[in-house]
């Protein structure tokens, strides 16, 4: 079976090197994307930057610890506490001490997320200066290199002169004010260093829990204090947003994931597709081979064997290319900011085993089914010399197809009438389509031959005979119409879906926003929010309501083991019912107060008047009523507390309601002025919502784009290979046109007339897919109570089909010339 399967291979070499080069490039797809995720599971635990020289850390809890049955259950707090002055005096006893703050600046020119600390703590980095000297007074500041020596800044704390420039390390963006200017700046004490042994700060830390007054250092139910201790590489806690690398590595690592398993479908999609055509144009081969003796077993097991030396030379061709991709592809994430700058490749090895052997498998369970077809083959098909396929539906495939057609419409159904919310995640929105991709191409041989004759009615009836042979010979062959479609509806129906569902999803959280916007002027804060004093300034306004809040969150903890954050926001209950317009499916705005909450009916309990137990932003642990509930929607409703109920938040919003008569224009300006110290920003209600649009986060939509280029590029691959194919198989029939009086150019713009009716046959599918996704994301909504329309991508779609007929036209044309360059006599008398 080994030599035939090589002879063939070497006589047939053109139907195997469209999928030859499919799976390859899948396999190197999915080793580049195992390397990347081997290096998201292996990184290097980090090291300290900005404490990497400091002994000892000690710095306000920002975890809550929540005890359930069998361990506890962490989040992260939205207000952690400060260092007490209490507990750094007596953590001075023990050894030198250095405190650090870290306030929001903004400056003239600066770069945006300027944070300012005291000089003294910059030893602990270590910052060194590069040029001048350090701050003596209260107008002199260090930089770390955005600003030159000498030059005269103006910043929200006063103008000040740039004395001295450190090198910048790559953390933040930093100014250095003396020790005394930053703390009257900022006198709560965020982090503290200690020169002492780890060992006594820590017995001193567990003395002040349990000697010191709750309002300086309160121990919170289940966990030790509101303080942390940190030493060796967990002084990295102690960093600017230590989370920030760890959450961009799950980033990496779902866009990895997500793009290994589209690759590993499309390469089973595609292989699958390529091999069952192949086998159904060499049915007159096997007929000839049956005829000569040979078993169905030994047909079945050739075309296994063919498909075996396939895989194992693609899968080793795949894994070089993903070593070489690899470097190129992680270098483009770091790059482009999408993993952190550190991340590189590990030295796993794992990726290449798997990828070797998915490969292989993806070859043999791509041609399982063919080699089952070429087995039943009876001799009597190499008398047959009809072009006109009877028989493309086999009742496997039929019963296949409407099973998972069926399971598809089913799944969707359970999941509306059962949590609509769940079509609505990005999981969810990826693989949904799949099932619904398979069904349709597994039944395309059913929809081909209608969508011809709908697509092709008007072409078919225009003066002269090349719509109506276009039109028939598309529904003649229906096989390598279906083989030629079907990479078209993959393609097609992933970027209608995928697309058309996120530009669905942000339209209808701008529409929630819409909804419940009914301000005439948005107030948004510049870093650290509003002082009281720009709150009251703001107030003072004539013919203004305004309502001030503030960003904050909530635990809960449901079904007993799991930790729930919702984000929330701080409000006054009677201002906001002024100023907004919530979801409400039960209660009042106005019966919100400090011993109650705002929920969704997303949350576990969401009866009005029952009481739920929670977490808020500073940890403090306290049993609220509800007073009233809002729908889901997209997601994004969060909960409301009352500013009593939000310790260490700070306002960073406010909503302006014009009086009746007021004058827009002038009370705008008079908002502007009094905001203007805070760096507060004034905008109508129309341009807020305008530039707060939601919009796709920079990872998913990169996953996106790299789903739809892989399913791109192996939809060309697909239809190349195939179209070459079949153009190649069709040499006599073109002969015969050309000895019927068709000129080379007619047949030609024939080919290209019916590669193009193909296309837009799998692309017409593809949108059927689309359409039937979408209408199910678009019902969730429904019921989650969102009100807003449907959104279709067609500019990707129309994208998508010129790609795939652009290379579709050039797939048939190119070998059609090639063969018409020989004489039309001599093609037509030609034999298989």
């Amino acid at each position: 079976m080994l030599t035939i399967a090589l002879r063939t291979a070497r006589a047939r070499w053109v139907t195997f090197v469209g999928s030859f080069v499919a799976l390859a490039l899948g396999v190197g797809l999915i080793t580049t994307m195992g390397l990347g995720l081997a290096a998201t599971l292996d990184a290097p635990q980090r090291l300290p930057e900005r404490f990497a020289q400091a002994p000892v850390v000690v710095k306000g809890d920002d975890v809550l610890r929540v005890p359930v049955p069998g361990g506890e259950r962490t989040g992260k707090l939205a207000h952690p506490g400060p260092v007490t002055p209490e507990l750094a005096r007596r953590l001075a006893s023990l050894g030198p001490t250095t405190e650090d703050r870290s306030f929001p600046v903004r400056a003239e020119g600066g770069p945006k997320g300027l944070v300012g600390h005291p000089w003294s703590v910059a030893a602990f980095a270590p910052y060194t200066l590069d040029t001048g000297r350090v701050p003596h007074s209260d107008d002199e500041v260090v930089t770390t290199g955005w600003a030159r020596t000498g030059a005269r800044i103006g910043t929200d704390h006063g103008p000040v002169t740039v004395v001295g420039t450190v090198a910048d390390r790559g953390f933040e963006d930093a100014v250095f004010w003396t020790d005394v200017r930053a703390a009257r700046l900022s006198p709560a004490i965020d982090q503290l260093v200690v020169v002492a042994d780890p060992t006594a700060v820590r017995d001193a830390v567990r003395n002040a829990v349990r000697d010191t007054a709750p309002d300086a250092v309160r121990a919170l139910p289940g966990q030790e204090s509101e303080v942390r201790v940190l030493t060796g590489r967990d002084r990295r806690h102690a960093d600017p947003d230590p989370e920030r690398e760890r959450e961009a590595l799950l980033a990496v690592n779902a866009l990895l994931g997500t793009a290994g398993g589209v690759t590993g479908f499309v390469s089973v999609f595609v292989v699958a597709s390529t091999f069952a055509f192949a086998v159904a144009r060499r049915r007159k081969e096997f007929a000839l081979l049956r005829t000569a003796g040979a078993t169905p077993g030994q047909i079945s097991r050739t075309v296994l064997a063919e498909a075996l030396l396939l895989g194992v030379a693609a899968s080793a061709t795949g894994c070089l290319l993903g070593a070489y991709g690899a470097p190129v592809f992680v270098s483009y994430l770091v790059d482009e900011g999408l993993a952190p700058r550190w991340f590189t490749l590990g030295d796993a090895t794992w990726p290449y085993h798997a990828a070797f052997w998915a490969g292989l498998l993806v070859a043999l369970a791509g041609v399982v089914a063919a080699s089952w077809r070429a087995g039943r083959v009876a001799p009597t098909e190499a008398l047959r010399e009809a072009a006109f396929e009877t028989r493309s539906m086999t009742p496997g495939r039929l019963l296949l197809g409407a099973a998972l057609l069926l399971a598809g419409l089913v799944t969707l159904a359970h999941a509306l009438l059962t949590d609509p919310s769940d079509l609505l995640h990005r999981k969810t929105y990826i693989s949904r389509p799949m099932l619904f991709i398979v069904a349709f191409a597994l039944l395309s041989p059913l929809l081909v031959r209608p969508l011809v004759r709908l697509i092709a009615w008007l072409p078919a009836r225009l003066p002269g005979a090349g719509g109506m042979l276009i039109r028939e010979n598309a529904a003649a062959g229906i096989r390598r119409t279906a083989a030629v479609a079907a990479p078209v509806l993959v393609t097609v129906a992933l970027a209608g879906s995928l697309l058309g569902t996120t530009a669905t999803l942000n339209e209808a959280k701008a529409a929630e926003i819409r909804q419940r916007t009914t301000a005439d002027h948005v107030i948004t804060a510049g870093p650290g929010g509003f002082d009281p004093a720009t709150i009251e300034r703001i107030r003072a306004v004539p013919g203004t309501e305004i309502s001030a809040t503030a960003a904050t969150a909530v635990h809960v903890r449901e079904e007993g083991t799991a930790l729930i954050r919702s984000d929330a926001r701080a409000v006054d209950p009677a201002a906001l019912a002024r100023t907004a317009r919530l979801p409400l499916t039960a209660g009042s705005v106005t019966d919100l107060d400090d011993d109650s909450v705002i929920v969704t009916e997303e949350w576990e309990r969401h009866t009005v008047g029952s009481t739920v137990e929670v977490w808020l932003g500073d940890g403090t642990r306290k049993t609220l009523r509800i007073a009233a509930v809002m729908s889901i929607g997209t997601g994004g409703n969060g909960a409301y507390v009352t500013p009593a109920n939000a310790p260490g938040a700070t306002v960073d919003r406010i909503d302006v309601r014009l009086a009746p008569g007021a004058d827009g224009r002038a009370v705008g300006a008079a908002l502007a002025e009094a905001a203007r110290p805070a760096g507060g920003r004034v905008l109508t209600a129309d341009r807020w919502m305008a530039e707060n649009r939601p919009g796709t986060r920079r990872t998913t939509r990169t996953g996106l784009l790299l789903v739809l280029g892989i399913a791109l590029l192996y939809t060309g691959i697909a239809l190349a290979g195939t179209l070459v194919m079949a153009t190649s198989d069709r040499a006599r029939d073109l002969a015969v046109l050309r000895l019927a009086g068709a000129t080379r150019g007619q047949v030609l713009r024939l080919v290209a007339g019916e590669s193009l009716l193909v296309v837009l046959v799998g692309a017409l599918a593809g949108t059927l897919v689309a359409a039937l996704n979408l209408a199910g994301v678009r019902a969730a909504l429904g019921l989650l109570h969102v009100r807003s329309g449907l959104v279709v991508p067609w500019d990707a779609l129309a994208a998508t089909f010129g790609a795939c007929a652009a290379v579709a036209v050039a797939a048939a044309v190119v070998p059609a010339a090639l063969c018409l360059r020989r004489g039309a006599v001599e093609r037509a008398g030609e034999r298989d």
